[in-house]
């Protein structure tokens, strides 16, 4: 099975994804979070460090039910803010 390359976006969106369970983890350890998700600690490492960037929807669902996050949270905070059009001269 061949691999479609991911977009520079979808790289960005999975580190983000990464940067916010991290920063929801908080103090306590990988392990501890990725059995409570019912995953490896080596899974719940690649995602984190965004190298398993587009990770399995029952996956990102475990680890938001383990860190205490909503799934809306997390996809609100994943996807990128699209910027402003300019503002019309008259």
């Amino acid at each position: 099975m061949v691999r479609t390359p991911l977009t520079p976006e979808e790289r960005e969106r999975g580190e983000r994804l990464g940067r916010l369970l991290r920063e929801a983890r908080g103090g306590r350890s990988m392990a501890e979070i990725a059995a409570g998700a019912g995953i490896s600690a080596e899974t719940l490492r690649k995602i984190e460090t965004g190298r398993a960037p587009t990770p399995a929807f029952f996956t990102i669902a475990a680890l938001a039910r383990t860190l205490g996050l909503s799934m809306d949270e997390l996809a609100g905070r994943c996807t990128p803010l699209e910027t402003a059009p300019p503002a019309a001269v008259a």
